[in-house]
């Protein structure tokens, strides 16, 4: 392997890694261990979590239907359990390589059901988006109907509120945009003969192919529907185990909203799972309604710890599934190619 392979793997693996271990070490490096450590051996009642398990799985097989539905309205033909186990296993590969997993799950289904990836690049920005457009409402509407918790957050977390200044404040953040901006235009307006130009355009046409799918959707109620149900299934997932705690369990359906909401926003940083950011945004948010700091980060601790290997094993079984169940259309697509 060489130099510059190497230096992509560490950029990719092990340095978004590195930074949620960094994170991690300073969250609880200021705790009391041997209290947080009590929680995880006598204070949590794992059969409950075990249960919350189930909303999660849910819920990514519900994504695989959508995607499915995003697909078929383009016209094109997919196997509902492919686009199910490309899901599942997105979330595996993310894990391992933060973000990849989106686009390995398109070139799974390129791979297997003959779709131009290009196009599964659109339909997955509809996916994705649809996602932070109900990330936004519910945290709209935290924001609206729960000010004072925002309130209370950034006084315990004034450096926060201070970066967000910082980086809004600052005149190169706009100048930057402006000079991104102009050098995309000058580039296919001046120089849209070459080859590469060309190419960009071409890949540019198919994802807006694939973003029109939301548009040419028939079922779009079922789109709504669907999206409804992921993310309830989402948040179950996370409050049912407010249940496996005492000192979580009655604090109530609206902190679990927002301590899911909080938790959601985390998992957008490039990090394995959100590990890192997900802790302190947990943690934060419970603290601001009370727990003391060591129960919130046992309670961090447990849950993501749990439902990331969870992720993980369902994740590893749709990237097994998937050659397995294509095993036959594979064979015979090979004997195709061997006949005169």
């Amino acid at each position: 392997m060489n130099f510059k392979a190497i230096l992509r793997t560490f950029v990719k693996i092990f340095l978004p890694l590195a930074f949620g271990c960094l994170l991690l070490w300073y969250l609880y490096s200021k705790m009391d261990i041997s209290e947080i450590w009590a929680v995880v051996r006598r204070g949590v009642h794992y059969e409950i979590i075990l249960f919350s398990l189930l909303f999660g799985l849910g819920a990514n097989i519900m994504r695989g239907l959508r995607w499915g539905l995003l697909i078929r309205s383009l016209g094109d033909k997919v196997k509902t359990s492919d686009v199910i186990y490309a899901v599942l296993g997105n979330y595996a590969v993310n894990l391992v390589l933060p973000r990849v997993g989106e686009v390995w799950r398109c070139g799974m289904i390129t791979k297997y059901d003959n779709i131009p990836f290009t196009r599964l690049l659109g339909t997955l920005l509809i996916d994705r988006v649809s996602d932070t457009v109900m990330v936004g409402l519910i945290t709209m509407s935290i924001i609206l109907f729960n000010f004072d918790f925002f309130q209370a957050f950034f006084s315990l977390n004034p450096t926060l509120l201070d970066g967000f200044r910082t980086m809004f404040n600052s005149i190169w953040i706009y100048v930057a945009g402006i000079i991104f901006i102009a050098v995309i235009w000058f580039i296919f307006t001046y120089m849209s003969n070459f080859t590469l130009v060309k190419k960009a355009k071409s890949m540019l046409q198919n994802i807006w192919e694939g973003m029109k799918s939301i548009w040419l959707m028939k079922q779009k109620g079922l789109f709504v529907i669907q999206t409804l149900l992921i993310w309830t299934g989402y948040f179950l997932y996370f409050y049912v185990t407010f249940y496996a705690f005492d000192f979580t369990r009655n604090l109530g359906v609206t902190v679990g909203l927002i301590a899911f909401t909080m938790s959601s926003i985390a998992v957008a940083v490039p990090i394995q799972g959100g590990m890192g950011p997900w802790h302190f945004m947990v943690i934060a948010t419970l603290m601001c309604y009370g727990v003391n700091e060591n129960d919130a980060a046992a309670f961090a601790l447990v849950v993501f710890t749990i439902q990331t290997a969870w992720l993980g094993l369902t994740g590893l079984f749709g990237v097994v599934a998937l050659p397995i169940t294509n095993r036959k259309r594979i064979e015979s697509e090979e004997v195709k190619q061997t006949l005169p």
